[in-house]
């Protein structure tokens, strides 16, 4: 079996004026994805997805990645993985067995169109052994306790809103620490007090800056915070600054989670050293796909750091994040996204396994278990611009 053709289609669904919410991250517009498809010469093809700007990641796919893969054999996945993070170094890299990364393909949108082609290869390759991707990865599970992944509205309004979560049957839910009116820590810490009051004692509540704390807020928040049961604090500062986040970890009795914007086993090696995480939370289009991220499981289960894949974008890259979680032994939770994103639920001919217990289940198909409806490219058409205004 040889890989014949590697494409990338930029794509996009536009938010509606009524769906639309300002978070520290801006108001988002539009959600944007690049489809990316691996054809083989037995007929097969496999789908992967990229975060990143569209028609960048297209012309990184088409003009870099797609002429080192074509005339691969798909179940060689870790070589392939390997030639496109060394580039014109993966022959020494391999031979040598020292990894010898091309210095513009360790980070940023490269290294997401790398993860998108990876999550293809995995789901051509799975299909051709004709098993589920996760259990080609190594099963550990079929079915996860989902986590509903929302929580922007202001004041009193928390109440409610993740109060609607739990009623979905999740046992786990996730709000911003930035909502709809802003951010202070009175603010902040008025909403989560809403929040819990319509949880109860019982349903998990995570907390999520973005990386928008410098170090002192975060621990003042932090303190403030620890009277509310909380199960997790996200992002609590930049993902530049790891010894920051231990900082931060050290002073609360919170756990402290990261790792969705940290790329490839190496970023999650430096947090590992500071001791500046309880769960990382790997996102598979940008940390590397899932040759990586399987990496990435090994490497914090060896140092007792859970796993919790951020899952958001794309229904490719939840089908994606869903098989991850299914075979690391140690994942205990994913993320259910419940923002306005159409190209996660209406992108597949198959639904997504989610029951009334907020339990997520596998499919049973091979490969990654879905399969695009017909309408699709032609309702997500890309377009043009910034996902988010200011």
């Amino acid at each position: 079996m040889k890989i014949v053709k590697v494409s990338a289609t930029p794509m996009s669904a536009v938010v509606p004026q009524a769906k639309r919410h300002r978070t520290d991250l801006g108001t988002r517009v539009k959600t944007d994805a690049t489809l990316i498809r691996v054809e083989t010469d037995n007929g097969l093809t496999g789908m992967g997805a990229a975060l990143g700007t569209p028609p960048i990641v297209a012309a990184i796919v088409g003009h870099e990645l797609a002429p080192e893969c074509v005339g691969e054999d798909p179940m060689f996945s870790e070589r392939i993985y390997e030639k496109m993070y060394n580039g014109s170094r993966s022959k020494p890299a391999l031979e040598r067995g020292v990894a010898q990364a091309d210095e513009s393909r360790r980070r940023g949108v490269i290294m997401h169109a790398i993860a998108g082609v990876d999550i293809a290869i995995w789901d051509v390759k799975s299909q051709a052994l004709g098993i589920p991707l996760y259990q080609a990865l190594g099963a550990a599970r079929n079915s996860i306790r989902g986590y509903a992944s929302g929580g922007w509205a202001a004041g009193d309004g928390a109440e409610a809103e993740l109060a609607g979560y739990a009623a979905k049957g999740f046992s786990a839910v996730k709000m911003r620490v930035v909502g709809d009116d802003g951010f202070s820590i009175a603010k902040c810490v008025h909403r989560v007090k809403a929040a819990r009051r319509g949880l109860g004692p019982d349903v998990e509540l995570m907390v999520d800056a973005h990386g928008s704390l410098e170090v002192g807020t975060a621990i003042k928040l932090a303190k403030e915070l620890e009277p509310y049961d909380i199960a997790w604090f996200e992002e609590p500062v930049s993902p530049d600054d790891h010894a920051g986040q231990a900082e931060v970890r050290r002073s609360t009795t919170i756990p402290i989670a990261s790792g969705e914007r940290e790329f490839t086993r190496f970023d999650f090696q430096d947090l590992l050293e500071r001791r500046a995480l309880d769960i990382a939370q790997p996102d598979v289009a940008r940390a590397g796909g899932m040759t990586e991220i399987r990496r990435i499981a090994a490497l914090t289960s060896a140092h007792g750091v859970r796993l919790a894949p951020h899952a958001w974008g794309s229904g490719v890259l939840f089908a994606a994040s869903m098989h991850a979680a299914m075979a690391a032994p140690n994942c205990h939770l994913l993320e259910v996204t419940q923002g306005y994103m159409p190209m996660m639920w209406e992108l597949f001919n198959e639904p997504f396994d989610i029951r009334s217990t907020g339990m997520v289940h596998a499919p049973d198909r091979p490969g990654l278990g879905f399969t695009l409806r017909p309408e699709a490219l032609d309702r997500f058409k890309y377009v043009d611009g910034p996902e988010f205004e200011f």
